[in-house]
């Protein structure tokens, strides 16, 4: 048995592995656990109650959670038997998104987590006339809810629901995701069956993961990384848990004990935090220690030439400092597949030195979303790059004659059906010859591995009439552990200039050590040693760049970006055109001053 279109994957895994926990999560403090079978009654289930709704094919259905659950699966696969189309949605998107949404997609319904999202949903019913009804998932006294909207399917729903499905082809519309741009309207990804099922297959070979594995879910699975990988999980009869929202991650993760799961490069940033925080409470030698073992870390190649003396180190650092914090994420962790933004390399290697083996990937909504990935087995990583091309898919990159670095172009059968109701669009961004083009900017390095130098919308020139790519420049200021977040600028000004995010945690270290008064991050900000000592920073960035890509000043900022505050897309890539408007001042000051590095 094979799976060509989404919701065959639940049968495909009855016939191949069928699984007493398919999938899971937290009722209060039990365990929820559904088999495979289980989950193929949910999912009819879902068909029957919307049938019953008078729902029929190609009507759109909103999701509206802060991540997945055993529920939205079912929701999902319920929809797609049917041929309605799930719409999912960021909980983190504004009023004015959420409102374009549903009515670009002439959603019907609207089924929202909890009640604050209901609340949310209902407050701009008025402005969209076409949405019927709000179902929650959380079952509330006052409103409609899950065991509303579901219904035991009778002799007649299941004799439907074969016609139904049988009459879904490969090629037809799965599922419109919205992505949410760091600049206009959102614009509706259309994604076929084939599309996603593409993806899947090509990835499965990649990730080492079968039925006897778990996996553990905690990222939003409106963004179709989460989403695709879950059901790739799925596919190869693993059981994926899913955290609920009262869960901490870490306690979640140490009771599950899974073997793989994916993550934002803010997840490890954060991971890495908590090491440094707890090692400034050590006592000095046990922080020294730790300190030392990632140092190690970080210097860690998975090719080269065999060093005796450093293998001794890092055989050392994982018996002293290492096993303790693979047994925080359960102790038999095997991969973690990052994605969504750029992972600074450095923690790539630290944390794979640890035994926390670290595979960073790259792709896009409209890509479905995989386009290239860096692999478990031996030869298939390269740290500072995003991997190797999966199979099926070719990339070209558009270079000007003579150069090796152009736009990213791709073609396979992953790349999305259009925009929804956007032919302009959608047109525009493909090429004449039916490549996508993918606004990135990169190059192929080591023969086979793409690297991502930039954004093609996000280079600048400056009024000398050099062009920069800031990401390259932001990225080479992330590698210092001092900086956590940061944007360069320079849109027509006659130098480079970047705003500032530091790590607090490190820095409040750091000033511990040489006798400088910690009070909180809005002051310290200001302090003139900290700027003194972060310029340093920013000026060692600066070595490795010629001299009209340096950073000539610099603004510290003390308060995280952050999705809810619109300076960060629900995927926590930066809104550079909201980041300039919220600091215009703080920038407009910077270019007052002149260079002062």
């Amino acid at each position: 048995m094979d799976f060509r279109r989404l919701f065959d994957i639940l049968p495909y895994q009855q016939a191949r592995f069928p699984n007493k926990t398919a999938l899971a999560t937290k009722d209060g403090i039990e365990w929820k656990r559904y088999s495979t079978s289980a989950c193929i009654e949910e999912a009819n289930r879902v068909s029957a109650g919307l049938m019953a709704l008078g729902l029929r094919r190609g009507d759109k259905v909103a999701i509206l959670t802060h991540r997945g659950s055993p529920q939205w699966v079912f929701l999902d696969f319920g929809m797609q038997q049917i041929g309605v189309i799930p719409v999912p949605i960021h909980a983190t998107c504004s009023r004015e998104e959420l409102i374009f949404i549903l009515n670009d997609a002439a959603v019907v319904y609207c089924v929202a987590e909890n009640r604050e999202l209901l609340e949310k949903v209902k407050a701009l019913q008025p402005e969209a006339p076409g949405l019927r009804g709000i179902y929650t998932l959380q079952q509330l006294p006052d409103a409609p809810g899950w065991n509303d909207l579901v219904v035991e399917p009778t002799a007649k729903h299941l004799e439907a629901l074969q016609g139904l499905r049988a009459a879904i082809h490969e090629d037809d519309l799965a599922t419109i995701i919205y992505t949410s741009g760091t600049t206009g309207e959102p614009k509706g990804v259309m994604l076929s069956h084939k599309n996603i099922v593409s993806n899947i297959k090509a990835t499965i070979t990649l990730i080492p993961a079968d039925y006897s594995k778990r996996a553990v879910s905690f990222l939003p699975v409106s963004h179709i990384f989460e989403r695709m990988v879950t059901l790739t999980y799925m596919a190869v009869g693993a059981s994926v848990y899913y955290l609920n929202q009262q869960e901490n991650v870490l306690d979640f993760i140490r009771e599950v004990r899974p073997h793989y799961f994916t993550a934002v490069p803010r997840f490890l940033e954060k991971a890495y935090d908590g090491i440094l925080e707890q090692a400034s409470q050590r006592p000095l030698l046990l922080k020294r220690l730790i300190l030392w073992a990632i140092s190690v870390g970080e210097k860690y190649k998975v090719r080269g030439q065999f060093q005796p003396l450093y293998w001794l180190k890092l055989r050392l650092a994982g018996i002293l400092v290492f096993w303790y914090w693979r047994r925080q994420l359960g102790g038999r962790i095997e991969g973690i597949i990052v994605g969504a933004a750029a992972l600074q390399p450095r923690l790539a290697r630290l944390f794979t030195a640890a035994g926390i083996p670290v595979r960073e990937g790259y792709g896009m909504t409209e890509t479905a979303p995989v386009i290239a990935f860096n692999r478990f087995s031996p030869g298939g990583t390269r740290f500072g790059t995003v991997g190797i091309p999966i199979p099926g898919l070719e990339i070209r990159i558009d270079a000007p004659e003579g150069a090796e670095e152009g736009e990213i172009l791709v073609k396979g059968p992953n790349i999305m059906m259009g925009y929804y109701n956007r032919p302009r669009e959608t047109a525009a961004v493909f090429t004449e010859d039916g490549w996508l083009r993918t606004g990135d900017i990169g190059k192929i390095t080591y023969k086979r591995f793409l690297q991502i130098t930039g954004r093609r919308k996000d280079i600048f020139k400056t009024s000398g009439g050099k062009y920069i790519a800031p990401q390259e420049l932001e990225n080479m200021l992330r590698s210092s552990p001092y900086i956590e977040e940061c944007m360069v600028l320079g849109f027509q000004r006659p130098f480079a200039t970047a705003l500032i995010l530091p790590n607090f945690t490190l820095l409040k270290s750091w000033c511990q050590e040489n006798g400088i008064h910690w009070t909180a991050p809005q002051f310290m900000v200001h302090n003139h040693k900290v700027e003194q000592f972060m310029a340093g920073e920013v000026e060692k960035a600066n070595q490795a760049l010629p001299g009209y890509k340096r950073i000539r000043n610099f603004y510290l900022l003390h308060q995280p970006w952050s999705a809810e505050t619109g300076e960060l897309t629900p995927t926590l890539k930066a809104r550079r055109e909201a980041i300039l408007e919220k600091f215009s001042k703080e920038v407009e000051g910077l270019y007052e001053q002149g260079a002062r590095i």
